[in-house]
């Protein structure tokens, strides 16, 4: 079973491991999609080896910072996030986002590069348009309705609960404020990195083709490499096993 353990100083980030996991050799942060929060990823504690501190992101406005205004702009995110991480850079990071997070995870390794001591391993980029491909949507402007079609037209994780009462009240603006700030985000010519990349696609997602992915390879000047998995946009969920696997693959070895 996994659970909570030690938790970083940062109100930003959430850390979980399995019992009596070995001390933390790789840190692994993950960034959750918009409108997502920071225990979609707690399952993958259990199936990472025992060297790797799995993190999770915390943004505000969801979970225990349920009452916090959200994130207007990318950079509210990026800035704090950077600045949580480099301040305990004792063990290697790799960063994995999907969707929305991938794009925050692309700007926070793009900050964490000119601190020496806390540069990224690796870079996974998931379900996202590469800087420059990005198709922008009006998702924001939608109403309930709409809004509720297209988070299960995506395969969102929890669509099936959508007509529960309450449960648009509670998430939708979230999910709003999430899609205003990735919709007014455009990444600069300063979005060259040089963390390498591995960038994941569903095979049959709506939102995001592989070639738009592979847009990713433009944007650093390290090791790229595209992977594909059988499913939507969030081919993650029913393929957690593969992609945790994955990134195991492609994290430091432990120590000794």
């Amino acid at each position: 079973m996994n659970g909570p353990v030690r938790q970083p100083a940062s109100a930003w980030l959430r850390a979980y491991a399995t019992p009596g996991a070995a001390p933390a050799e790789v840190r692994l942060v993950c960034f959750p999609h918009a409108g997502g929060s920071a225990s979609f990823y707690r399952d993958w504690a259990g199936l990472l080896p025992a060297h790797v501190e799995l993190l999770a992101v915390c943004y505000p406005g969801r979970e225990d910072r349920f009452g916090e205004e959200c994130a207007a702009h990318l950079a509210d995110l990026a800035d704090p996030i950077a600045e949580a991480l480099a301040a305990d850079a004792e063990s290697p990071l790799v960063l994995f986002g999907h969707s929305m997070g991938a794009a925050v995870a692309a700007e926070v390794a793009l900050r964490l590069e000119k601190r020496e001591r806390a540069r990224p391993q690796r870079l996974f980029v998931s379900g996202r348009e590469g800087p420059g491909a990005e198709r922008g949507s009006e998702l924001r402007s939608y109403d309930d309705d709409a809004l509720a079609a297209e988070v299960l037209r995506l395969g969102g994780h929890g669509a099936e609960i959508m007509d529960q009462p309450g449960v648009r009240e509670l998430l939708f603006p979230v999910l709003r404020a999430d899609y205003r700030l990735i919709d007014s985000y455009r990444p600069g010519p300063g979005l060259r990195l040089t963390t390498p990349v591995t960038a994941l696609s569903g095979e049959s997602d709506p939102a995001c083709t592989a070639e738009e992915s592979r847009v990713w390879s433009s944007a650093t000047s390290g090791s790229f490499e595209l992977r594909s998995f059988p499913g939507d946009h969030f081919f993650l969920v029913p393929c957690r096993d593969q992609v945790v696997g994955l990134v195991a693959e492609r994290l430091p070895a432990a120590r000794g």
